[in-house]
C-alpha cells in the first residue's frame, strides 16, 4: 500500500477544498492588513475577517462581537483560564476542573496554582470518563471563580453534561468555560440557548486549516470579563493584540459555514463507520472500548487490544494514535485512561482511531483486514 490510510482525525483533519479556494487569494492577491483602514486592500481584508466573524458566530448560535480569533485551541484555553482567573481574582483564587482535561487546560491550572496563588480542585471521573455532577456542586465554594470543563475529550470522545454544569454553575454564580475543540462542527452547539460562559476551538478539527482558532466571551448576561493574554495592539477589540491571519480566519470562516450546513450529513455517515468497525472488532476476544458507550462522540473509538499484541508493529499503512497528539512525543502514558481508572498494561495496548467524513467502508474494512489478520 504506497499511502497512509488516516483514521486520526481527532488530532488534525484534511482540509476542505472550498477551505482553500477561499483561503487562496488572501495570500497573493488581497493580501492587505485588515488593520489598515485607508486603502481598499485593508478594507478587502477587514471584510473578509468580519464575514468569517459571522460564520463562525452561526456556527456556535453566538454574536459577532463575542468571537475572538485566536491561534488555535491552546491561546484560546491560556486566554480564558488566565485572563478570567486575573479578572475576578477580588472575588476569589478557586477553579474546578476534571483529570481528564486537555494539558492546555491542566498545565494552564498548574501555571496559575505554583506563580498566580490559585487554588484548583481536579474532579475524578468514573470509568466511562464522566464527571459526578454531585460532586462538582460540593466542590463549589464561596471563592470558586471559574469551572473549566471540556465538551468532548480527546482521547476517548466522551462528552460531558455540560448543559447541566452551566445550570448548576449559573445557580451558584461562577463562570464556565469549555474546551469544546473536539465537539464543535461535530454536534449542535446553540449559546443562545447553552449556559457557557467561555467557549474555544480550532479551525483544524473540523476541515479547516491550522493555526487559527476561537474563543468565544459572552457579551451579556453575565457579560465575561477575561484580561488579554497578547499585548501590543488593539485588534480584537483590544481582547488579543496581533496582526489578523486573514488568510487562516477565512479558511476558518468557510469550514465553520461547511460544517453548519453539512453537519448532519457527515454525523450519518461518519457514524456508520464508526459502528461498523466496532461492531466487528467485539467479534473478537480480549477487544474492551474505552469510555462511555452512550455519552461518545459519534467518531472516536478508544480501543484496547489484547495485551499481548503490539498493533502498532502491523499496522503501520494506517494513522491512528495512542492518546493525545499533543502529549504523544512526551512517552508519558495516558493521564485521561489511567483517571478512568485502566490499568497500565492496559493503557499500553489502547489505541485511538478517529473517523471523518472523508473515510470509506472500504479503508474502514482494510483496517479490520489488517487487525483480523494478526488477533
Amino acid at each position: 500500500m504506497s499511502q497512509v490510510i488516516y483514521f486520526d482525525n481527532n488530532a488534525t483533519t484534511k482540509i476542505d477544498n472550498r477551505v482553500l479556494e477561499v483561503m487562496w487569494p488572501f495570500f497573493n492577491e488581497n493580501y492587505g492588513n485588515a488593520s489598515s483602514k485607508l486603502h481598499a486592500s485593508g478594507w478587502i481584508a477587514e471584510a473578509a475577517v468580519e464575514k468569517a466573524r459571522t460564520q463562525v458566530a452561526a456556527l456556535l448560535g453566538a454574536e459577532p462581537s463575542e468571537i475572538i480569533f485566536t491561534s488555535g485551541a491552546t491561546e484560546a484555553v491560556n486566554t480564558a483560564i488566565t485572563g478570567i482567573f486575573k479578572a475576578y481574582k477580588s472575588k476569589g483564587n478557586h477553579i474546578i476542573t476534571v483529570k481528564t482535561e486537555h494539558k492546555a487546560v491542566l498545565d494552564t491550572c498548574k501555571f496559575l496554582e505554583e506563580n498566580e496563588g490559585a487554588e484548583v480542585t481536579y474532579l475524578d471521573v468514573n470509568p466511562e470518563g464522566l464527571i459526578d455532577v454531585e460532586n462538582l456542586m460540593e466542590s463549589i465554594r464561596p471563592n470558586t471563580v471559574l469551572i473549566s470543563v471540556m465538551a468532548a475529550n480527546n482521547e476517548t470522545g466522551v462528552f460531558q453534561p455540560i448543559e447541566e454544569i452551566g445550570q448548576i454553575a449559573r445557580k451558584h454564580k461562577v463562570l464556565f468555560f469549555s474546551d469544546a475543540t473536539q465537539y464543535v462542527g461535530k454536534m449542535r452547539v446553540d449559546l443562545s440557548e447553552l449556559p457557557i460562559d467561555a467557549l474555544c476551538f480550532s479551525g483544524h478539527k473540523l476541515h479547516g486549516p491550522k493555526g487559527i482558532g476561537v474563543l468565544y466571551l459572552r457579551r451579556k448576561s453575565p457579560r465575561v470579563v477575561c484580561l488579554p493574554l497578547l499585548h501590543g495592539g488593539a485588534q480584537e477589540g483590544g481582547r488579543r493584540a496581533g496582526t489578523l491571519n486573514v488568510p487562516l480566519i477565512a479558511g476558518l470562516g468557510m469550514a465553520s459555514k461547511i460544517a453548519l450546513n453539512e453537519m448532519w450529513d457527515n454525523n450519518t455517515h461518519v457514524s456508520k463507520l464508526r459502528a461498523h468497525f466496532e461492531h466487528q472488532l467485539l467479534e473478537m476476544e480480549g477487544i474492551t472500548i474505552n469510555g462511555s458507550t452512550r455519552y461518545r462522540l459519534y467518531n472516536t473509538s478508544n480501543i484496547t487490544f489484547p495485551t499481548k499484541v503490539n498493533i502498532k508493529e502491523f499496522l503501520r499503512e494506517f494513522a491512528f494514535s495512542s492518546g493525545s497528539a499533543c502529549t504523544s512525543g512526551t512517552g508519558e502514558l495516558s493521564h485521561v485512561l489511567k483517571a478512568m481508572g485502566i490499568s497500565e498494561q492496559e493503557i499500553k495496548s489502547s489505541y485511538r482511531f478517529s473517523f471523518s467524513r472523508y473515510n470509506t467502508k472500504e479503508e474502514v474494512d482494510l483496517l479490520l483486514k489488517a487487525v483480523f489478520s494478526r488477533i
